[in-house]
């Protein structure tokens, strides 16, 4: 009878332990699946602006809009004087501008909708991976082809891990990082290295690295 017992406690246990594994599971993949949807759709901007055109078919610098990516935590976004400088002149008319003539107008800035969203706690400078040589596209994507911009990867600990425990093949010059067609050359990376001064490893994967 005793044996009969503790047979019967440790296949209930086993029970609540299978049951709380499969709960684990379930809870872990809603929570990736969560964070995977925060990147998709895009969310609806004030004006249809369209990357591939202004970007890629007209060359436009990322620096013209985005002007404090160089030097600041932040990209920025641009002021309706930004947008204005060409349509002042260019399409002025245009029922798709009517929003930034508006906005011209009243002074009231244009609200962009926020398309790249980075995990809660983390800390990213835009000025520090420019000046070591680390591209738009890499984390971006090929903003130059999308007439509609959109998160192209989820932002997880993998994704920056990646780039940091090996950053070789992940930079170019610095007069190519806004270069969106740029092709890596495989035997610059370690010479980037060392004329950026990028730290080792070991120091780039420390935990207030990325969380502050």
């Amino acid at each position: 009878m005793r044996r009969r017992n503790r047979w019967v406690r440790s296949l209930f246990w086993g029970a609540v332990l299978g049951v709380l594994a499969l709960l684990l599971v379930v809870f872990s993949g809603v929570a990736v699946g969560a964070f995977e949807q925060r990147t998709l759709p895009p969310p609806p901007q004030p004006v249809p602006f369209n990357h591939a055109f202004h970007a890629g078919g007209l060359g436009i610098s990322c620096r013209y809009c985005h002007a404090a990516a160089e030097h600041a935590p932040y990209a920025g976004l641009p002021p309706t004087e930004t947008c204005m400088s060409c349509h002042a002149f260019i399409r002025p008319d245009s029922p798709n501008l009517a929003p930034v003539r508006e906005s011209w107008e009243t002074g009231e800035p244009l609200r962009w909708n926020r398309v790249i969203n980075l995990p809660d706690f983390v800390y990213f400078h835009h000025g520090a991976h420019v000046a070591k040589g680390v591209g738009c596209a890499e984390c971006h994507g090929r903003v130059d082809q999308m007439s509609i911009t959109f998160q192209p990867q989820a932002f997880t600990m993998k994704f920056c891990l990646d780039c940091h425990r090996n950053p070789e093949p992940y930079l170019r010059p610095r007069e190519q990082v806004f270069n969106m067609a740029y092709v890596p050359d495989p035997e610059l990376g370690q010479r980037l290295v060392e004329a950026y001064q990028v730290r080792a490893p070991e120091a780039l994967i420390g935990c207030n690295t990325c969380h502050r």
